[in-house]
């Protein structure tokens, strides 16, 4: 568990030569989906601070860098598809698809208002541009497992598009999760990624002191699925950890992706008790969005 700070390194790495420019653009885009994420949190009044925060760079490296998809054509059937298993870091996916092109940015301060499309948890059929709805935590393993089936029963073990699942370490307590990766890896799942937030905090406290996950990788491997570690908030990992995922076609792949809490916002990091609360006063506003904006500054 690294509670202290993110110090990981790929395991084998798919090098794609990114310039250095990109990477500052890709920095810059996580940065605004954080900006986009405190000012829906504020205009909601409710909602999750930490897994938004600091799944913004895996989310932006995704839709901005990763994903073969299409915000102008939501049924192309050759896109890839992302299932967001635990659905209440949803602020993270509506601001990086409305920053992609999904729907206008300003919607998403309509986040958790009553008959908005952008509801607390995702909803499929009230916003175009979803694959699942989500909330129970688990259940988006077996959701995205399924689909990587189905998919494969219909195209063949030769199919080129990609299942992306993303998890949190807290969700992992729920059984129904390794039932999932039990068929996943039986099946040799090769289209099927999924993608762990690994930032060390549940709503009550800390992963290790809830539910010991450790030892993670090992557990992961054990249900026949090529593990990857990095660190999440490095994009140059995150690109390499995914490029190598595409290649493993044998068996499904699990990126741990070690994250920080609240990553962006030094006064909110690694602290569980912003799993589940939105900045609720003028100052812890001020805070958030002052971090933001320095960050800003550094990255102009």
């Amino acid at each position: 568990m690294l509670r202290a700070g993110v110090r990981c390194v790929i395991i084998n790495p798919i090098m794609e030569h990114i310039p250095p420019e990109k990477i500052r653009q890709l920095e810059r885009k996580a940065n605004d989906i954080r900006k986009t994420i405190i000012e829906m949190l504020i205009a909601a009044g409710s909602g999750h601070t930490a897994g938004p925060l600091d799944m913004a760079d895996i989310f932006t490296a995704l839709y901005f860098h990763l994903l073969r998809h299409d915000p102008k054509n939501l049924t192309w059937e050759k896109r890839d598809r992302v299932i967001l298993s635990n659905g209440h870091i949803c602020p993270v996916l509506y601001a990086t698809m409305a920053h992609a092109g999904y729907f206008p940015v300003e919607e998403t301060l309509t986040l958790r208002k009553l008959k908005s499309r952008l509801q607390g948890h995702p909803h499929r059929e009230w916003l175009p541009g979803l694959e699942t709805s989500s909330g129970p935590l688990g259940s988006g393993m077996s959701q995205a497992v399924g689909m990587a089936l189905a998919d494969r029963m219909d195209r063949g073990k030769t199919t080129d598009r990609f299942f992306y699942c993303l998890t949190g370490d807290g969700e992992l307590d729920c059984g129904q999760n390794w039932e999932a990766m039990m068929l996943a890896g039986k099946e040799k799942l090769g289209n099927l990624i999924v993608i762990v937030d690994r930032n060390n905090i549940q709503i009550d406290g800390f992963t290790e002191d809830i539910m010991p996950l450790e030892p993670l990788k090992a557990k992961w491997r054990s249900f026949n699925f090529h593990t990857i570690e990095i660190n999440g908030h490095d994009f140059e990992q995150i690109i390499a950890a995914v490029n190598l995922a595409k290649t493993i076609l044998i068996k499904p792949v699990v990126i741990i992706a070690h994250t920080i809490a609240s990553k962006g916002i030094p006064e909110f990091e690694r602290k569980f008790e912003w799993h589940g609360r939105p900045p609720q006063t003028p100052e812890e506003f001020a805070t958030a969005r002052n971090a933001l904006l320095a960050i800003e500054r550094q990255l102009q």
